[in-house]
């Protein structure tokens, strides 16, 4: 009792949090132990002042379990794909970039807004991972850009499976039962201990999670755990599996933290904000099914597989979808997952360098007036 009286806000954002994911999930909305606990705890904070909490433990703990899990697919079978189709992701991914940095540019000058704040609300990372990021800068309007954010994520969590199923596309739902986790997920290889290696991913993780944090990597949590798992992955060790409960209860504690990160009195123009965030998410949308025809053009790729490899969403959303029609789900998680690294240690560390510039120039210019 003693602990609850101290943690009481902790426990009320818990509570609230775990209410939110299962009503999302009853509700079949996409993403419902995430996008539940957020809805849930921003309405209750929002409503009830002082009242909810969350602790940043819990914050990088969830975080380094979706970043372990998101490094189980990185293979030495994984690698050899990303080689092969190296010049084609960069270029795609490159041009994907580019138009973000242009539609950002277009909502600048529209809103009258903060470039930064527009840029890390428009480019297609993770959407834990950006908006850790713009936690973690000075001046950027975190409301802002989680709002941004998760408008691009649900537009095309909703709009791409519209496209793949339309004539448009023509997608077909394939017959295959098997599980996605077992066919992406790392099993276990005869001769290796599974408790011995859960320890040494678990050491791992934790140590690059310190390490990274150490040498001031954007999103350390997230980074540091996935590059050790894909480390002992090529050199041939297989990670367990983690239980569903523990991926649920790793978004969670996502999901708290985003909710939490939304101040509605920072969120000034609220309906030119929404309606711009929308269409730049549909002409994402539109760029990405314009880039997928050019992928596809020489016969080599389906229009579905290059439209889903490449759509600006979340991976595991577009492995569930590959895996639940023809596409090649091995090639749509290769394209992702390059997209995801690259905007980890390409995008996000030239976007701090950015950042540190540009504030440093209005440093002097204010100590220079």
């Amino acid at each position: 009792m003693r602990w609850l009286r101290a943690h009481h806000r902790l426990f009320i954002t818990l509570i609230t949090s775990i209410a939110g994911g299962c009503v999302f999930y009853f509700l079949h909305i996409p993403l419902p132990w995430i996008l539940g606990p957020m809805t849930f705890v921003l309405l209750g904070s929002t409503r009830f002042k002082n009242r909810f909490a969350w602790n940043k433990s819990l914050q990088n703990t969830g975080m380094m379990i979706i970043a372990y899990t998101m490094g189980l697919s990185f293979t030495a079978t994984v690698l050899h794909e990303i080689s092969r189709h190296l010049p084609k992701m960069l270029l795609m991914t490159v041009i994907l970039v580019l138009f973000s940095v242009a539609l950002a540019a277009i909502l600048t000058r529209l809103t009258g807004g903060d470039f930064l704040t527009m840029l890390m609300g428009t480019v297609p990372g993770g959407l834990s991972q950006v908006v850790l990021l713009a936690q973690e800068t000075k001046g950027v309007n975190v409301t802002i850009v989680t709002v941004m954010q998760v408008m691009r994520l649900m537009t095309i969590i909703v709009m791409v499976p519209l496209l793949l199923f339309s004539p448009i596309v023509g997608a077909k739902h394939s017959n295959a039962l098997a599980p996605l986790a077992g066919e992406m997920g790392a099993t276990t290889a005869a001769g290796q201990s599974i408790l011995i290696n859960a320890a040494l991913f678990a050491l791992v993780c934790v140590l690059f999670a310190w390490g990274a944090g150490k040498l001031k990597l954007p999103t350390a949590p997230l980074l540091g755990p996935l590059f050790g798992t894909a480390l002992l992955q090529i050199l041939g060790l297989s990670g367990p599996e983690l239980p569903p409960i523990v991926l649920i209860a790793a978004q969670i504690c996502i999901g708290a933290f985003l909710g939490l990160l939304f101040k509605p009195a920072e969120f000034t123009n609220r309906f030119k904000t929404l309606a711009l965030a929308l269409a730049s998410s549909l002409l994402l949308i539109l760029g990405t099914y314009l880039q997928s025809l050019i992928l596809s053009a020489d016969e080599s790729m389906s229009l579905l597989t290059a439209l889903l490899s490449l759509a600006p969403g979340g991976m595991d959303q577009m492995s569930i979808i590959a895996h639940e029609t023809e596409a090649d789900v091995s090639i749509v998680v290769v394209y992702q997952l390059f997209r995801l690294l690259f905007m980890f240690f390409v995008v996000i560390p030239l976007l701090k360098l950015v950042v540190d510039r540009l504030q440093n120039k209005n440093r002097q210019s204010r100590a220079g007036s």
